[in-house]
């Protein structure tokens, strides 16, 4: 991208930090953490009062001015073509802007995500990278309304993977912005325990008290089931084409990452699953 500028290079930045994607899973979380800790937040969204949007350049500078940290969370996913690209020109606005500190939502086992990744480091800031295995709010978030009827139906077949509550991210993210030891760190965040998607289904069977069956679906199936609950058909095939390749057993391998940085075990799948299943995530009478 060319035409890039800062809006000053001598302003004074404080400790305001800018969340990206402010309403999204962890950026929400990250907010509301901050916010509790006293910490000044600029929530930035699309929609938020702090105008933020990925595919317009001049909403970047506005929402970093007199930012001292900020949390990047890229949407869709920087898995997509351009997205490495996008968020090192970013990177570099933001140190331009006298941005002191980036931390960088990653996923695991995606080739795009460490393009970023080097895109951050390079960018001259104080980074963090934490890199992330598959949410487990993706089954209350996103695939919510299948699970309310008994159906879990996504690629990944019998593999497995440590499922990871976004609470525990947030907490990790939070630690980043705010304290200088995690500076120039990567963290791999998962969950305690490794996970096939039939043992994540029989789990919350067993915390919602009615059946739920995983069926595994071939890409095309996901992507047209995905651009039947509302995703437009461009972004369907390529979130359909990531979730299977990172749910092919490539991160099939726990960390303690979790445990290093807030001293405390990560949050187990089971215990998640009974929280939810108390506040009504999956009752029928949400639809």
């Amino acid at each position: 991208m060319t035409n890039i500028h800062a809006t000053t290079t001598t302003t004074e930045t404080t400790n305001t930090v800018l969340v990206l994607c402010a309403s999204g899973k962890t950026g929400r979380r990250v907010t509301q953490r901050l916010t509790a800790a006293g910490v000044p937040v600029r929530a930035a969204s699309r929609s938020g009062e702090t105008h933020f949007d990925w595919e317009d350049e001049t909403t970047w500078a506005p929402a970093l001015a007199g930012v001292g940290a900020v949390y990047i969370v890229y949407y869709p996913d920087l898995a997509f073509p351009g997205a490495a690209d996008t968020v090192g020109d970013f990177a570099d606005l933001a140190v331009a802007n006298n941005v002191r500190r980036l931390v960088l939502l990653s996923g695991r086992g995606e080739e795009g995500a460490r393009q970023a990744e080097q895109r951050v480091r390079a960018s001259g800031a104080d980074w963090t990278l934490v890199r992330c295995a598959f949410f487990n709010q993706n089954f209350s978030e996103i695939f919510d309304e299948a699970i309310r009827y008994g159906a879990l139906a996504m690629p990944g077949g019998e593999t497995v993977e440590p499922f990871l509550d976004a609470d525990d991210i947030a907490e990790v993210v939070v630690a980043a912005l705010t304290d200088d030891q995690h500076i120039g760190r990567l963290y791999e965040l998962t969950g305690p325990r490794l996970l096939t998607l039939t043992d994540a289904a029989d789990e919350l069977a067993a915390a919602i008290g009615r059946d739920v069956r995983y069926t595994s679906l071939t890409v095309d199936e996901f992507a047209a089931e995905l651009t039947s609950q509302g995703v437009p058909q461009e972004e369907a095939a390529p979130i359909a084409n990531l979730i299977a390749e990172v749910l092919d057993g490539r991160n099939a391998h726990l960390t303690d990452d979790v445990q290093r940085v807030l001293g405390r075990p990560a949050r187990d799948f089971s215990d998640w699953a009974i929280e939810c299943a108390a506040q009504g995530t999956w009752n029928l009478d949400q639809t």
